[in-house]
């Protein structure tokens, strides 16, 4: 089949304007995808006059590092150096507190926390979990009441 110079043209306008389109749409997509981005920023003046956020950080590790604040859980006494742990370790329901302490102070396997309560291994997991969520909480509001 030969290809007369009129259908040769042709396929140049119709690459052409096919380009044109890709193109355009493109430009189009780049447009929505960097306002989108913009919506999303927020410039550094905005977040200091907003409030105040401080562009360092200092470490206080060695502020008081012979304070010793001890805690007593199932007749044993745990000297802890963080008192608002101590503080939420303290405000924990007894059962909780206990198994807190033999999972990461005795250093017992779920299995054997199970075996202790007579409960499996996967409740004792359960009551693990429960027992530190309630301490993050705890550690939260005593975090808020100091700040």
């Amino acid at each position: 089949m030969e290809c007369t110079e009129k259908y040769k043209e042709h396929i140049e306008y119709t690459f052409n304007a096919f380009c044109r389109v890709v193109i355009r749409y493109a430009a189009i997509n780049a447009w929505r995808d960097r306002d989108k981005r913009r919506q999303r920023e927020i410039s550094f003046e905005y977040l200091t006059e907003e409030k105040f956020y401080p562009f360092y950080t200092s470490d206080n590790y060695f502020i008081d590092p012979y304070k010793q604040y001890p805690v007593t859980i199932c007749g044993q006494t745990i000297i802890l150096t963080n008192g608002e742990l101590a503080a939420a370790l303290s405000s924990l329901p007894e059962k909780k507190r206990e198994i807190i302490y033999l999972y990461f102070f005795g250093r017992y396997t779920q299995q054997e926390i199970g075996e202790l309560y007579g409960r499996c291994r996967s409740t004792a997991w359960h009551h693990i979990h429960s027992a530190l969520q309630m301490l993050h909480e705890k550690m939260e509001v005593l975090f808020r009441e100091e700040s």
